[in-house]
This record gives C-alpha cells, sequence and structure tokens, in this order.
C-alpha cells in the first residue's frame, strides 16, 4: 500500500498529465472502431452465418447470431456495472487507481487479441474474448473517467473532455484505415481474395496498438490523490457503501437526479446504437465490408468535428441546451434509420449520427463533473455515473436483443432506440424548465 508521503499532489492543468490523460482515448479507442463498431461484427456476421441461416450453437445453446452477440455486450456491461464499486474501493484502499487501469487495460487488450483465433469451429472462444475484451475496456474507463476533474479547472473540463474523444476519433481512424486497407487489398499483403487473415490480424493489431500507446498514460499519469483510509474487513463492501452514499446525496439533488436519469435513457440509445450499427448494416440492409467499414470511417471523422461543435453550442447555450439539440437530432436519426433499404440511406444516417455521437458522449461526461457537489470523492460520485453508463448499455443492448428475438427483425429494435431517446429528452427538458442556473 502506498504511503502519504508517495502520493503526488496533482497540479490542475498541468499540460504533461492532460496528455497523459487524453492519449488514453487515442489508445483504447481502435477497441471500439475496430471491434465494437466496425471489423468485428462483420466478421462475426460472416463466421456465424450459414446462408439464410443465422443460428449458431453457444455451448449447445441455439441462438439467433445477433441476439447472441448483443447479449454479449451486456453481459460484460452487467459485470463491470456490478464490480466497478469494488474496483474503486480497493483502489481507494491501496491508493494504486492507475495500477488498476492497467490491469484492465491489459485484460481488455489480450482478449482483442485472442480474437485471432476465432473462426466458425470456435464459436464459443470469440464470444468470451470478444465479452472480455468489452469488460476490460469498460473497467478501465471507471478509472480513466474519476481523473477528469482531478487534472482540469471546471471551466476547462469540456474543452479536455471534447479533445480526448477527437482524440480518441482520430487514433482509431488511424488504425481502421491500415486495417482497411489490408482487408479491401489483401493480394498486397499477401493473402487470398478470400482469406480471414487480414480480419484476424487486425484484432491483433488492436492489442498492439492499445498496449503501446497507454504506455504513455501510465508513464505520466499520477497516482490519485484522494483516497480514504479504511479497515482491511471493509474494502470489500466499502465501495458499495459509498454507492449508496452517492446514491442518497443524488436522490436529495433534484438536479443530479433528473440529469442522471436523462443520462441514463440517453446512453441507452447511443450506446446501442454505437455497438449495434455495423451490424444492422450488414444484416439488415445486405451492405458489404466495402460499404459498412469506409461509413463507419466517416463517422469517425465527422465525429471529431461534431465533438468540438458541440463544445462550442455548450459555450453559446449552455450543457442542458446543447445535449437537448443533440438527443432531438438522435431522434430523427433513429426514426429515419427505420426506413433505410439501402446504402445511401445508412451513409446518410451515419453522416449525422457522426455529428451528434461525438459532442453528446464529451458533453455527457463535462455536464455531469460540472453538477459534482464541493467534494475530494471524485472517484465515488464517477463511479456511479460509469455504473449508471454500464447499466444504461446492459439495458439498451439487451432490449435490442430481446426485441429483435421476438419480432424477428432489427428494425424495430431501431424503433426502441427512438424511445430511450425520447424518454431522456423528456428529463433533460425537466431541468430546462426547472431553470437550474449551474450548466443551463
Amino acid at each position: 500500500m502506498l504511503k502519504r508521503k508517495d502520493v503526488q499532489t496533482i497540479v490542475k492543468g498541468d499540460p504533461k498529465i492532460v496528455r497523459a490523460w487524453v492519449m488514453y482515448d487515442w489508445a483504447n479507442s481502435v477497441y471500439q472502431l475496430t471491434i465494437s463498431s466496425t471489423i468485428f461484427p462483420i466478421y462475426y456476421n460472416t463466421v456465424t452465418r450459414h446462408g439464410s441461416d443465422f443460428t449458431v450453437s453457444f455451448f449447445g445453446a441455439k441462438i439467433v447470431n445477433t441476439v447472441l452477440y448483443s447479449w454479449a455486450i451486456a453481459a460484460a456491461y452487467l459485470f463491470v456495472a456490478i464490480g466497478s464499486p469494488l474496483f474503486s474501493s480497493m483502489a481507494d484502499f491501496t491508493g494504486r487507481r492507475k495500477g488498476f487501469m492497467r490491469a484492465f487495460t491489459i485484460i481488455g487488450a489480450a482478449a482483442c487479441g485472442m480474437l485471432f483465433f476465432f473462426d466458425a469451429n470456435h464459436i464459443e472462444l470469440g464470444i468470451l474474448a470478444f465479452a472480455i475484451g468489452t469488460l476490460g475496456y469498460g473497467g478501465s474507463i471507471v478509472f480513466y473517467n474519476s481523473f477528469l476533474p482531478v487534472i482540469a479547472e471546471p471551466e476547462d473540463q469540456d474543452r479536455i473532455s471534447a479533445r480526448g474523444y477527437s482524440m480518441g476519433y482520430l487514433g482509431g481512424v488511424v488504425l481502421l484505415l491500415f486495417n482497411l486497407w489490408m482487408i479491401m487489398m489483401p493480394g498486397f499483403f499477401g493473402f487470398d481474395k478470400d482469406s480471414s487473415m487480414p480480419a484476424r490480424i487486425s484484432f491483433l493489431t488492436v492489442f498492439v496498438w492499445w498496449i503501446g500507446f497507454s504506455t504513455i498514460t501510465f508513464r505520466h499519469l499520477p497516482k490519485y490523490t484522494f483516497r480514504k483510509r479504511m479497515q482491511r474487513a471493509s474494502v470489500l463492501s466499502n465501495g458499495y457503501k459509498e454507492l449508496r452514499v452517492v446514491f442518497n446525496q443524488v436522490r436529495k439533488s433534484y438536479k443530479l437526479s433528473v440529469y442522471l436519469l436523462g443520462f441514463f435513457f440517453m446512453m441507452m440509445g447511443t450506446l446501442t446504437t454505437m455497438f449495434m450499427a455495423a451490424t444492422f448494416g450488414e444484416k439488415e440492409l445486405g451492405l458489404k465490408e466495402g460499404v459498412l467499414i469506409p461509413t463507419i470511417l466517416v463517422i469517425q471523422l465527422v465525429a471529431m468535428f461534431g465533438a468540438w461543435l458541440f463544445a462550442r453550442l455548450s459555450g453559446k447555450f449552455g450543457n442542458l441546451k446543447a445535449l437537448i439539440i443533440s438527443v432531438i437530432i438522435w431522434m430523427i436519426i433513429c426514426v429515419y434509420a427505420y426506413t433505410i433499404t439501402g446504402a445511401v440511406g445508412f451513409v446518410i444516417a451515419a453522416f449525422f449520427i457522426g455529428i451528434v455521437m461525438g459532442g453528446s458522449q464529451s458533453l455527457a461526461r463535462s455536464t455531469y463533473s460540472k453538477m459534482l457537489p464541493e467534494t475530494t470523492d471524485h472517484t465515488s460520485f464517477f463511479s456511479f455515473y460509469d455504473v449508471m453508463e454500464k447499466l444504461a448499455t446492459v439495458a439498451g443492448t439487451f432490449s435490442f436483443g430481446i426485441i429483435e428475438a421476438l419480432t424477428g427483425s432489427m428494425r424495430y429494435s431501431v424503433l426502441a432506440i427512438t424511445v430511450f431517446f425520447a424518454i431522456g429528452l423528456v428529463f433533460l427538458l425537466m431541468l430546462i424548465w426547472k431553470k437550474e442556473p449551474a450548466v443551463a
């Protein structure tokens, strides 16, 4: 356990620390783009489809491939949601918050590397490696997000949060361009036209990139300053007790409680869309990787502009009003997506998804950070935030799978996402109507 004299004082706004924090977005976002959004979903659908038969055997159970995919995401994020208070508590006790963030990074990156061995004969391996990679990514973000109010002044948090997301989109795009080149021109790399090797190698590149660039973050990001002393006997339960304390504080605050309800439904829609967009395009619209991967690439490029645009909007109109604008755009996109029948419509929807995706996520994080009461216990508040986000992912992706299983069509699942955004919009409007001056 660290001694008090070993704990490093954090100077807010230190350029070296901010750059190190931002670099983790550059490092881990290749998981989001290559694994969760583009190459893996397309490869997964190809491997698990047999003509017009979409069912797979998972440890003997027959299940629709995309339903299994969405439930794997839900299971991974449920584990993170349940476990993150425990992990945060252990990190508080040991003072090694950065160490826990590094451990989840290694777990997630290694699981992505294991996807190299995923093929039609190893369905269980592919699903488990994907779920563990998702778990590693989600777990590392719990600790990553909690650093924002510690390294940046409140007036700088919108800008730094947006900078992180923009760097993440850029990093994801850089690696995806290489992987896209390898997949679209396999002959240049010595592979057959129908070889699965380029896609499988792309999973290895995620492992190398994520591990490699995260070392910059872990070299310069200081250990967490605000940590609590506790008895060893309380380590296992302390995180959940702190979560309950935060919940009671949130419950007493109209501003925080209503915002987090709106955030929950907004993230149900946003994150489910991010995870399922490529799968929808491949399965429901019959689009091939030559259309899907470049389209997702466009989303990332546009998202960099979107993160900057909504940071500017928040500066002019306030965080809440900027978030409301993004949610309304999300709803229009989802209704439009229900009617899409071909590649042109998918590309149009993707362009506008890119605009709001970066802005809504970045603003959601910085808005919550600004709403926090005066406290040194940022970890517990951000642990609560991350639990809400992970549970939103669980609810969204699980619902998506359930609706598809019941209706036989992913289009009705897309309509359900519209409802999620509509409910979130109501809660955000309640904050505007209440005229809370802090962020409106």
